[in-house]
């Protein structure tokens, strides 16, 4: 068969491939998020389709003009570029579409619930403060985790009192939930 009729795998460069998967949550998953999340979401997706996305057009439409676009870095550079862009847009856009948004400052409840910050004490005195997040605003530095964790997911629905037994690599460890806090 011609080469012409034959698809080169180069690394996966062809920008008409889309499995549909990019951004898919599980079956059944819910992907919660605050609203402060939505917002920097859709902020970061006007960001890229308005600001960054046109900046990347004009420089492929210049380097096009530049002739053999075989060995031309501009042109080839650009359009991984605008690959990029597109399937982040398309990630962050599914995103979007299966978000539950759920305000943690209106959440009324003794339990532990998406949104919360807990503070916990483990069985050697020390004291730590976790606030369950979705899973697309997790900062670990910050004490942020994610709801559907292995720590987020032994807290939900304790209260405060209540002893919980949280399994991490180095084993199962108790800890004792201290505080409960909706901001």
């Amino acid at each position: 068969m011609s080469k012409a009729f034959k698809k080169d795998d180069d690394g996966g460069d062809d920008d008409s491939v889309d499995s549909g998967e990019e951004g898919a949550l599980p079956q059944g998953f819910k992907n919660y998020m605050t609203p402060q999340c939505y917002e920097k979401l859709k902020e970061e997706v006007k960001a890229l389709l308005y600001d960054e996305r046109p900046k990347i057009v004009a420089v492929i439409h210049w380097a096009a003009g530049n002739g053999d676009r075989s060995e031309n870095g501009d042109y080839i550079y650009g359009k991984r570029k605008l690959r990029e862009i597109d399937r982040r847009v398309r990630f962050l856009n599914k995103r979007l579409d299966a978000a539950e948004i759920v305000d943690p400052s209106t959440q009324k409840s003794d339990r532990v619930l998406f949104g919360a910050t807990v503070t916990i004490r483990n069985e050697e005195d020390v004291v730590k403060t976790y606030r369950l997040v979705g899973m697309d605003e997790v900062d670990v530095s910050r004490g942020d985790i994610s709801w559907s964790s292995p720590i987020g997911k032994s807290l939900l629905n304790s209260k405060v009192g209540d002893a919980v037994t949280i399994q991490l690599p180095k084993g199962e460890v108790e800890f004792e939930v201290i505080k409960i806090k909706y901001v």
